[in-house]
């Protein structure tokens, strides 16, 4: 995808958090401070191929239609949304249980496919290469999309899809080495955990992020379960935060999996305050596409705006860019 000139409507400095106001009410929806966010920054794309591939292999067996960006732009037009991230779902080809034959040729061209799709919308869209960081070809696909214009200044990687084993001292390695030639290369990493909680946030703290200490970390959550495994690893990265441990410095929140309809009201008073403790500069908003689920970028917004958040805080993330999209 091409790593566009066009600049957002203001690019936002991070230089501190704002003034906030005292907390609203739980469960209160406020006044509309911001009718919708400048980006949305986790949206995918599924080529034909992909989705074929991940409706026939695999235990879920779940039925994934294709999307395309001209799919996707009408969905961000009814929310009100300008510009989009388009995450790469190359990495589903590294995936365990779906093996497949010419494993790299195919990453290759499903990132390709998205980069083509983010180059018919060149003034919204930004697409980002996607890889499984323990494959052998992980940072060779790495070094090709930072060198090629057509992608953003960003990979997307979900480790946990791969299998990785948090004990495996191998598999750990693969990882940081990963995260040193993203770093050496000036590329955002966005990073999409699974549900193994506070194990896996405290390997992200402890042995990652010291490795990519110049370039952003993006951290989503896979939003299809429970949020109480997700919350409790937030958690880890939200004291990391209010402790003002160096190591989080370049880290930003991703609220696409927590910001969801029927998140309980516990959950999203837990889920406030933990954002609240990382600091408002550092959420991003993104609306995900689930598969088998119909949350669009417009109903994805709404359930954002329902969490018990000031006028001021809500208006600050939908404020908030990352530098790939800017």
């Amino acid at each position: 995808m091409r790593c566009l000139s066009v600049l957002l409507c203001a690019a936002l400095a991070v230089s501190g958090a704002p003034a906030v106001a005292a907390p609203a009410a739980p469960g209160a929806l406020g006044a509309p401070a911001a009718a919708a966010p400048l980006a949305d920054h986790h949206q995918y794309v599924y080529s034909p191929a992909a989705a074929a591939f991940m409706s026939s292999a695999g235990a879920e067996r779940v039925l994934v239609q294709p999307v395309s960006a001209r799919d996707l732009i009408p969905q961000l037009d009814a929310a009100g949304i300008e510009r989009a991230a388009l995450l790469s779902v190359a990495y589903v080809y590294g995936q365990p249980l779906r093996s497949a034959g010419a494993e790299y040729a195919r990453v290759r061209a499903e990132n390709d496919w998205a980069a083509r799709q983010a180059a018919e919308f060149p003034g919204r869209l930004v697409a980002l290469c996607s890889v499984d960081p323990l494959k052998d070809y992980a940072l060779a696909e790495l070094a090709r999309c930072a060198a090629s214009p057509e992608f953003g200044r960003g990979i997307k990687l979900q480790p946990a899809a791969g299998g990785v084993q948090l004990d495996d001292p191998e598999q750990v390695e693969r990882l940081r080495r990963v995260f040193r030639s993203a770093n050496a290369r000036g590329m955002a990493i966005v990073l999409q955990l699974g549900e193994t909680g506070t194990r896996e946030a405290r390997l992200l703290i402890d042995q990652l992020l010291s490795q990519a200490p110049d370039v952003p970390v993006q951290v989503a959550y896979s939003g299809e379960r429970q949020a109480a495994a997700q919350l409790a690893a937030l958690a880890v990265l939200a004291d990391a935060a209010a402790r003002h441990d160096p190591r989080m410095r370049q880290v930003w929140v991703d609220v696409t999996a927590f910001a969801r309809p029927g998140l309980s009201a516990a959950d999203a008073r837990r889920l406030v305050r933990r954002l609240r403790q990382v600091g408002m500069e550092r959420v991003l908003y993104g609306s995900d596409a689930v598969v088998g689920a119909d949350i669009r970028p417009r109903e994805a917004w709404a359930a954002f705006r329902r969490l018990p958040l000031t006028d001021a805080e809500t208006a600050r993330v939908a404020n908030n860019v990352m530098s790939y999209l800017r």
